[in-house]
């Protein structure tokens, strides 16, 4: 076979590993429905994924108002993924003992809503005001179906295939998004008002997804929700489900190793998050990008590179226990803020552009291990409970973690000697710190938790 018969043959496999019948029997046509949903959905995330709309803000509004506000807007934006997440208590509470097919695609509409929005907005400050509040409010909803698909992955997915599955749809997902976000790219360069056009398109692939999930089922279904409706009974009802402090509490108090887990992913996720922030500032105000240099770096190439390496995280994440899988994992996360960091104090633009592929190499990873890494320590029936203590402390240290930065920005800035660039180095402090406990974690022995 010559090398272009083997590289052919490479892609057709590759290929098929996508298909349904690639899928254990029993989950082939819960695959298939979600596939189909998931293609056009994702286009409709793109349009509010953090980088892009943190360089459309940053970048489209620069004269409208100060540039010193302007860095806490991004600074906003680019945190929404992860402090709407905050809400996600909320939700579990509102979706227990409910049709979980239904809540999704409720939740998927109304993104849908709040991504058409942004259409709308006039270049002026009211215009920014009503792409923050959308930004926000359609990752809050989105926040909701993060919580809620993981339980829908559990009932419908074996243990041994659910990394795998998650690793697919994470792919097409990522493809979309870089798609999305290169098309937003190409046409704000062409003209600073043809985001109207992408918005509307996005939140209308938006509506067919949600049509599409519509289709889903849920295996056991009655049995789950009469589950979660006598364990909430069990806990004082349905006030007691809607509790989310409670709900969280009561989950870090009950499990320690989960308690344990928690606190590194705080510590090593505060400086993850705190770099998108900074890293949309330095591309604008050290290297003097615009639309499509800002949007390649924070957005398509990470998008794009996340994609080939997902099977390989994906096929280590299948054989072991999260906490084992992180003490590997973290390091790609620790190679991507460094060199970030060494392009910012050197001026390389090359180093900017590697960090982005390194990070694309983590964000592999790290879709794969934030949705599926509490399985490893939930029972069935508490599945959205877990998941809802992830995103939610997910969502406080979204919170903190790039505000914080860029408030730290700023005051490097203006302190002699110092400069703002070097709030990579304070994000990469916090990272090595949680790197270093996810690997004495391990050797404690993550494989003891395993389903």
């Amino acid at each position: 076979m010559t090398a272009v018969q083997t590289a052919i043959d490479g892609v057709r496999r590759g290929l098929a590993s996508y298909l349904p019948a690639a899928m254990p029997p029993m989950s082939r046509l819960h695959y298939r429905r979600e596939l189909s949903a998931w293609l056009f959905l994702s286009v409709m995330l793109g349009a509010i994924e953090g980088g892009v709309v943190g360089v459309i803000a940053r970048v489209g509004f620069e004269g409208v108002v100060p540039d010193r506000q302007l860095n806490y807007v991004v600074g906003v934006v680019a945190a929404a993924p992860a402090f709407a997440n905050i809400t996600s208590f909320v939700w579990t509470g509102l979706t227990r003992g409910r049709d979980k097919v239904r809540s999704l695609v409720v939740m998927q509409l109304l993104t849908v809503l709040l991504v058409a929005q942004f259409a709308f907005a006039p270049r002026n400050e009211l215009g920014l005001a009503m792409l923050v509040l959308a930004s926000i409010g359609g990752r809050v909803c989105w926040a909701g179906v993060v919580t809620l698909r993981s339980t829908v992955w559990r009932a419908n997915y074996p243990r041994y295939a659910r990394a795998t599955l998650a690793g697919r749809l994470a792919m097409v997902q990522a493809l979309m998004l870089a798609a999305t976000a290169l098309a937003a790219a190409a046409a704000l360069r062409a003209d600073a008002d043809a985001f109207r056009g992408v918005y509307l398109l996005a939140a209308a692939c938006g509506v067919i997804g949600a049509l599409n999930y519509r289709r889903m089922k849920v295996r056991r279904h009655a049995a789950l929700l009469r589950a979660e409706r006598e364990e909430a009974g069990d806990r004082g009802g349905a006030a007691a489900s809607l509790a989310g402090p409670a709900v969280i509490l009561d989950v870090l108090r009950a499990d320690r190793a989960f308690r344990s887990y928690m606190l590194t992913m705080f510590v090593f996720g505060m400086g993850n998050l705190s770099v998108a922030s900074v890293l949309v500032i330095v591309l604008r105000e050290v290297f003097g990008y615009g639309y499509l240099g800002g949007i390649l770096i924070t957005s398509v190439i990470t998008t794009m590179v996340m994609i080939p390496s997902i099977p390989f995280w994906s096929r280590l994440l299948d054989r072991m226990h999260i906490l084992e899988f992180r003490a590997y994992h973290c390091w790609a996360f620790v190679a991507a803020t460094t060199s970030f960091l060494l392009g910012a104090a050197l001026e390389l633009p090359a180093f900017m552009w590697a960090g982005a592929v390194l990070k694309g190499i983590a964000i592999g990873g790290g879709v794969l291990g934030w949705n599926l890494g509490h399985h490893d320590f939930a029972p069935p029936e508490r599945t959205s409970d877990y998941m809802s203590v992830h995103v939610t402390l997910t969502g406080v240290r979204g919170v903190v973690g790039p505000l914080a930065a860029v408030k730290l920005y700023e005051w490097f800035e203006a302190t002699p000697g110092l400069e703002g660039w070097m709030v990579f180095g304070v994000c990469l402090a916090l990272s090595l710190v949680g790197a270093a406990c996810f690997v004495a974690m391990r050797r404690q022995g993550g494989r003891e938790l395993r389903d």
